[in-house]
């Protein structure tokens, strides 16, 4: 078992966001995540790489994020869904600095500059790249340490279709080496190609798994209350 909670809850002040959340992801599957805005998607994936506290019981990678957010963040990889990286760093520099920090080899900066198609963006600084280049930055870093489970908040946001299917790509291949991926996204396309299972969540609880995906959109309208908008 990759992810096992139990019981999940998490509050913003008053306001009660995940409400006794249970989800168990398998070794070697891609997890989808599919979810209204506000459903709780980006708090669960923050509860899971240990950036927020919460309550209730969790295990990533046999490591409890809540109580050792470091341990879980040298084990996994993360593709936000904000742009994060550091603004007048080249890419160059920031795949190294990333090498440095995970204390990694720093012949893997180069391999993603070419696996990413980075090679021409080198030397820019990364507040100039465009966004979808600084999202293929972005899947660099967060595979540069080839994890063992990859997150993913809303990752082909800013890709182009080209760039979504050499993601794709990528994505299918670290899975095919015994890997996992957790990946929240509103493209439902996405979640038909790659994923294994779909998880819907809906204020705050996951109310259903689903894993025959051929029929996924009806199944999530209806899940979540908006069958009325399918056509006849």
């Amino acid at each position: 078992m990759m992810i096992r909670v139990k019981n999940l809850h998490k509050w913003y002040g008053k306001k009660h966001v995940l409400r006794g959340l249970n989800l168990k992801v398998d070794e070697g599957e891609i997890f989808g995540l599919l979810g209204p805005n506000g459903a709780g998607k980006t708090t669960l994936i923050k509860i899971l790489t240990g950036q927020t506290d919460a309550r209730g019981t969790v295990r990533v990678a046999g490591v409890n994020p809540l109580k050792n957010p470091i341990e879980v963040r040298k084990k996994v990889g993360i593709v936000p869904e904000s742009e994060s990286v550091p603004n007048y760093l080249t890419v160059e520099e920031y795949l190294y600095f990333v090498t440095k920090v995970r204390n990694i080899p720093a012949e893997k900066a180069e391999e993603s500059i070419k696996k990413y198609d980075l090679e021409e963006y080198r030397e820019v600084v990364c507040k100039d790249l465009s966004k979808g280049t600084k999202q293929r930055l972005i899947f660099s870093a967060a595979m540069i340490h080839d994890p063992k489970l990859l997150f993913l908040d809303e990752p082909f946001i800013n890709l182009d279709p080209i760039y979504q299917r050499k993601i794709t790509a990528v994505l299918r291949e670290h899975v095919e080496q015994g890997n996992t991926i957790f990946m929240a996204t509103h493209i439902m396309e996405i979640a038909v190609k790659l994923c294994n299972r779909v998880g819907i969540i809906k204020d705050g609880k996951i109310v259903k798994i689903v894993e025959d995906l051929e029929d996924l959109e009806s199944t999530f309208l209806e899940v979540v209350g908006y069958a009325e908008v399918l056509p006849d």
